[in-house]
């Protein structure tokens, strides 16, 4: 039986590198974001857990659908698979580490081996569309 983890991302950009985040405890970055709250939609999800993680605040009508990556989950028993939906959307403020971030990075296409295996799916896909260095 397969265990699916959904959680929604945002794919945060700037001159080509892509922002990862690393919480307190772990080896690998991943996409900013989270799991939805009961009721909430995935623009109300995206929202709260970026300002949670990055004291950014999220311009909701900026919020597109980039795409949505599976994969086995990092760190979990085999056939636990995460479910990336990943965002793109406007923001205001600069990112920097909130709860349990411990530290925030600009990855280029090099830094692969540094994510999950869900977000290297969003990195090929970034890479193939020409918009990862």
């Amino acid at each position: 039986m397969t265990t699916l983890i959904d959680k929604i991302a945002w794919v945060k950009l700037s001159e080509g590198k892509l922002l990862g985040a690393k919480s307190f405890g772990r080896e690998l970055y991943y996409i900013p974001g989270g799991k939805r709250e009961p009721g909430e939609s995935d623009a109300e999800a995206l929202a709260r857990e970026i300002e949670e993680e990055l004291n950014v605040r999220i311009h909701p009508q900026t919020i597109r659908a980039y795409g949505t990556f599976e994969a086995q989950a990092d760190g979990k028993p085999e056939g636990v698979q995460v479910r990336l939906t990943c965002y793109t959307a406007d923001a205001e403020g600069e990112p920097k580490p909130a709860s349990e971030i411990e530290d925030i990075v600009w990855l280029t296409y090099a830094d692969r081996d540094r994510v999950s295996a869900a977000s290297r799916l969003l990195f090929d896909r970034l890479r193939q569309d020409g918009l990862l260095v």
